[in-house]
C-alpha cells in the first residue's frame, strides 16, 4: 500500500468517526423536544433593556432559567428552522 493510499484510507475513516463523535450529538441536541415531554434546562441571557428585565421580573446580568421568570404562566414557542 502506497503512502498516498494510506493517507486516503485514514482520511476516509477519520471523517465518519469525526461526524459520529462530534457532529451527531450536536445535531441530536438541536431537535425540538417531542410533544408531551419536559423541556430541558437551559440558560437564557438577561436582557440589557431595563424595561424587558422588569417585564420578566429579572434583575442583574448574566443568565437566567425559565423558573426564575416571575409569572404565573410562561408560554414558550419553539420554532423550527426548516
Amino acid at each position: 500500500m502506497t503512502k498516498r493510499m494510506k493517507g486516503l484510507l485514514i482520511l476516509f475513516l477519520f471523517i465518519p468517526a469525526w461526524f459520529v463523535l462530534v457532529g451527531y450529538p450536536t445535531l441530536a441536541a438541536s431537535k425540538p423536544p417531542a410533544q408531551g415531554t419536559a423541556l430541558p434546562q437551559f440558560q437564557l441571557v438577561v436582557p440589557e433593556d431595563s424595561e424587558a428585565k422588569g417585564y420578566l421580573g429579572l434583575s442583574g446580568s448574566g443568565g437566567f432559567t425559565i423558573p426564575e421568570i416571575k409569572a404565573q404562566v410562561v408560554v414558550i414557542q419553539i420554532l423550527s428552522r426548516y
